[in-house]
């Protein structure tokens, strides 16, 4: 056995992981593009952008150089009372990029800290203003983060079980999923009719793709829709595009694709290209305003020992670069053909309930005895039977994914589609 592997087990405690029952880890010692290697010299397809975090491939040697250039010029600083040039470079450049009403960036270290400092940003918003609002609406089934008010925002499940009674009241509304959309606009003008008092401070959402509620997707008109009747009532919107930033959705951001923009955009994960932890929240200027006092107690009292960390903004600097490469809006978007193409080929399959993609993220839902759930029984076959094709694949239950990085080829999205077509045909044999 790998030492590694050995000293893992008796000093390490892995996330989203029951360690009485996990079998051993599997010692990654490389990576190269959208590649991982083992301990044993074995290779493995990273379909799942190791959490969602990669967008141009492991170990780049542009991040890299940046990454190294600027650990020898500041590897840190306190951001209180200092900056440093790569994060107002770094601010400049994405305002470019986001929503034209997005004016200032506040930085963190994390997707759900992110979320928190939006939140927490919505609510002092109106406090600084006079008006005490402390309601946030937010989707059933929605997931923004594992802290206190990222978990409260989220669908309760066994990811919140616990903390439950210490999370705060939301109102909750239907996704406004194919079929439901009236539904969900039902809802919404139910919650906000109903707001007599002008409790509600924000509504937060997953745009267009919910990831760990199983990569659900929904239409952009349905959203606009929504957020449109907030916007009526001068509610805030809130735009958690941890998951779906930097071309995931085949645009920029997926706010992209709607006419109505959100007043804050919580970044993590593809910020970096997946190189170092970094969280952003963006803001209008007029949130920012409301924050903008001779006032001390109208201060923003929320900071990270990381903020700001120069590294990770010279890493997101790097990304930023390629991203506006000709070849990655290429990828992008030859990515999501196949992803459209896989879907046609096999969504009529008796153990399909239903295959969807959006842009590069896709889909496959299988049929399962207990529902469409975290639990499922199939979980653990499903992820050993692309483990044993060297691929790395963590479905979320019974719903197989794929949000790769950029550089994937052609030839090993089919090892992919393959590997699934391969796992309809096992199911069969096995009914």
């Amino acid at each position: 056995m790998n030492t590694i592997v050995e000293k893992d087990k008796q000093f390490v405690w892995h996330p989203y992981t029951q360690q009485a029952t996990v079998s051993d880890h599997i010692c990654i010692v490389r990576g190269k593009d959208a590649l991982l290697y083992d301990s044993n010299g074995k290779a493995y397809i990273d379909v799942v952008s190791s959490w969602w975090v990669n967008l141009h491939g492991h170990s780049h040697p542009h991040i890299a150089q940046k990454v190294f250039e600027q650990a020898l010029t500041l590897e840190h600083v306190i951001f209180a009372g200092f900056t440093h040039e790569p994060a107002v470079s770094l601010a400049e450049r994405l305002l470019k990029y986001l929503p034209e009403n997005q004016s200032k960036i506040f930085y963190s270290d994390n997707g759900s800290t992110a979320v928190e400092v939006a939140l927490k940003m919505a609510i002092q918003y109106w406090q600084n203003k006079g008006e005490y609002r402390k309601k946030i609406i937010a989707f059933e089934h929605a997931y923004h983060g594992d802290t206190f008010g990222a978990m409260s925002v989220s669908g309760r499940s066994a990811f919140t079980k616990p903390f439950d009674s210490f999370l705060f009241e939301v109102e909750k509304i239907a996704v406004p999923f194919a079929g439901q959309e009236e539904i969900s606009y039902a809802q919404m003008q139910s919650v906000l009719d109903g707001d007599i008092e002008n409790q509600i401070a924000a509504f937060i959402y997953e745009p267009l793709v919910m990831g760990t509620a199983g990569m659900k997707m929904y239409a952009p008109e349905a959203l606009d829709k929504l957020m449109g009747a907030c916007k009526e009532k001068n509610i805030l919107c809130i735009a958690d595009e941890v998951m779906t930033g930097f071309g995931r959705t085949s645009r920029f951001f997926a706010s992209d694709h709607m006419s109505h923009k959100p007043d804050l955009v919580c970044l993590s994960k593809g910020l970096t290209g997946g190189t170092l932890p970094m969280g952003i929240t963006a803001c209008t200027e007029e949130i920012y305003q409301a924050f903008y006092s001779k006032e001390a107690s109208k201060t923003f009292f929320h900071g990270h020992s990381f903020t700001a960390n120069p590294m990770g903004c010279a890493s997101a600097l790097a990304s930023l670069d390629l991203m506006e490469q000709e070849h990655t809006f290429k990828n992008i978007n030859r990515i999501s053909g196949m992803h459209k193409k896989f879907v046609l080929d096999i969504k009529d399959d008796i153990h399909v309930l239903e295959a969807r993609s959006f842009g590069t993220i896709l889909a496959v839902e299988l049929r399962d005895t207990d529902g469409s759930s975290y639990f499922s029984k199939n979980r653990e076959l499903i992820y050993n039977h692309f483990l044993s094709r060297g691929i790395i694949g963590r479905p979320l239950g019974n719903i197989v994914y794929a949000i790769p990085p950029y550089c994937i080829t052609d030839e090993q999205l089919e090892c992919f589609y393959e590997a699934c077509r391969d796992l309809l045909f096992l199911l069969k044999k096995n009914i």
